[in-house]
């Protein structure tokens, strides 16, 4: 995750939460395929939202360069 930029984070997210929505209702009442698909997308989901709050959280951190002086 730390190697992708915020642009594919956002795209990534996004298709992560469509997946989980539609395996969350389209197997409702059948066994699904895969067991821990659900598991695996949670984790997913939150190892984006974990990155993009480190940046966040480390963009703020830094000062902010301004374009003057004090004297």
């Amino acid at each position: 995750m730390k190697d992708k930029t915020s642009e594919v984070l956002v795209k990534l997210l996004s298709d992560t939460r469509a997946t989980l929505r539609t395996e969350r209702f389209s197997a409702a009442g059948a066994r699904p395929k895969e067991t821990n698909a659900r598991g695996k997308m949670r984790k997913s989901i939150a190892r984006i939202l974990t990155e993009q709050s480190r940046r966040l959280s480390e963009s703020a951190s830094r000062p902010q360069a301004s374009g003057h002086t004090t004297a």
